[in-house]
């Protein structure tokens, strides 16, 4: 494992490879055992460019595998109705056992209800009410991916997280709340921080975890990260010179952390390996022989 200043690097790219290669095994032997293999439908609507980047890096991480993945590429102004109908065909569909609609979609039409609109079982993002409402009560079925992924690298150092001081910067249902009730089913003290937090700084200078994923350009200081702790950087953002960097000052925080996720590279390659591993889940509870 690679460091830089005092900082072990997690590196998501290793961690997602070896997922990667853990579920073609599965895939494989999925089809063996019952003729099929895992389906993953996708629903873009619209022209947004990151969006169709994202769903071309879905589908070659399930041709990897060996996922079926079936596009439906829908038009800006495609009506919330026939959105609606396409999702109850999917959901009827033998050969598909998750869905994923991207996001964002355009503003006439009302994401949560469509994101509801998604049988749970087979709702392999993880966003819909059934299923963040079992993971509040620790019996998860399907959990959000980057959450997911979040809690695979901390595993991926042999972290014992039981009894650890967790402090979450950020409260968002994609990624703040869902990993701070991770954390909690694995004994973790978690405080979730957030734009209106007092001495935000003295929070995180206590944490032996950080988790930061608050959407601002190395909003956390190397000076808040204390001696021998762990961060994970969610963040991805767009500096002024064209780089991407994360939410945490990567060099400062490095230089106190014992491990620390880089950006790119390190959180952003899980989140497309956690979706093929709801995916395959989702499928072994579906498949019948």
């Amino acid at each position: 494992m690679k460091r830089h200043n005092n900082a072990f690097i997690i590196n998501g790219k290793e961690v997602a490879a070896r997922i990667r290669d853990e579920l073609k095994a599965v895939v494989s032997v999925m089809k063996s055992d019952t003729g099929r293999a895992p389906g993953l439908a996708v629903v873009l609507v619209g022209e947004n460019q990151a969006s169709k980047v994202y769903v071309r890096n879905k589908a070659r991480a399930c041709e990897e595998v060996g996922i079926r993945s079936f596009q439906h590429s829908l038009p800006e102004n495609v009506g919330q109705s026939e959105l609606l109908a396409l999702i109850s065909e999917l959901n009827a569909s033998d050969d598909v056992h998750g869905i994923l609609v991207q996001l964002p979609l355009p503003g006439h039409i009302d994401d949560a209800l469509i994101l509801e609109a998604i049988s749970p079982a087979k709702d392999v993002d993880g966003f819909h009410p059934c299923n963040m409402g079992r993971l509040a009560i620790g019996s998860p079925l399907l959990s959000p991916c980057t959450p997911l992924g979040v809690m695979k690298l901390l595993d991926s150092i042999g972290m014992d997280i039981s009894g650890k001081e967790a402090v979450i910067v950020g409260r968002s249902n994609i990624v703040g709340k869902p990993v701070a009730l991770m954390l909690l089913k694995r004994n973790a003290t978690v405080s979730i921080c957030h734009s209106k937090t007092t001495d935000l700084q003295g929070k995180v200078l206590a944490a032996d975890i950080v988790i930061a994923a608050i959407g601002r350009e190395r909003y956390i200081k190397g000076e808040w990260i204390k001696d021998g702790a762990i961060v994970i950087d969610v963040g991805i953002n767009r500096a002024k010179d064209g780089t991407l960097t994360g939410d945490v000052d990567f060099e400062g925080a490095s230089k106190h952390a014992s491990y620390i996720t880089p950006v790119p590279g390190g959180v952003g390659p899980m989140t497309i390996a956690m979706l093929l591993s709801n995916t395959v889940d989702a499928a072994r509870r579906l498949v019948k022989k």
